[in-house]
């Protein structure tokens, strides 16, 4: 079976980021690797060999969150925005609406919680840190 893991971008702010969503979530981080721990390092900034290389949270049995920060100089150019969303499927109502106020804390709600059509409970935002979250709890498996 395939696992998969989102994996995030962004411009100086993955630290700051994944420590807002460690309070949600919960758990330790898993692996935590800064610029200036890479080979030949020593030709980036200092503010440069502070950014994160790689960091991982595990936010269930199966899913792990997964980022790093771009480099000023050099590797893709970062737009943030809805270009990747996490869509998350709690056990509960409940859960539903403590990960929704949780993440959405600071952030910009395009979809508050709420009875979909389809019968689920759903409703979708962007963080304080631009990434695109999708909350879904199915009534029908809950």
């Amino acid at each position: 079976m395939i696992k998969v893991n989102p994996y995030l971008s962004y411009d100086g702010k993955a630290e700051e980021a994944f420590t807002f969503y460690k309070t949600v979530f919960g758990g330790e981080f898993t692996g935590l690797f800064r610029m200036k721990d890479a080979p030949q390092s020593d030709n980036l900034s200092e503010e440069e060999k502070n950014r994160i290389m790689h960091i991982s949270l595990p936010v269930s049995d199966t899913v792990t969150l997964m980022a790093s920060d771009t480099l000023c100089n050099s590797g893709p150019t970062l737009t943030e925005g809805n270009n990747i969303q996490i869509s998350l499927h709690p056990d509960s109502r409940e859960e539903a609406d403590r990960i929704f106020n949780g993440l959405s804390a600071g952030g910009k709600i395009v979809m508050p919680m709420q009875d979909m059509f389809w019968g689920d409970y759903f409703g979708t935002f962007a963080d304080k840190f631009g990434i695109y979250w999708m909350v879904n709890y199915s009534t029908q498996h809950g």
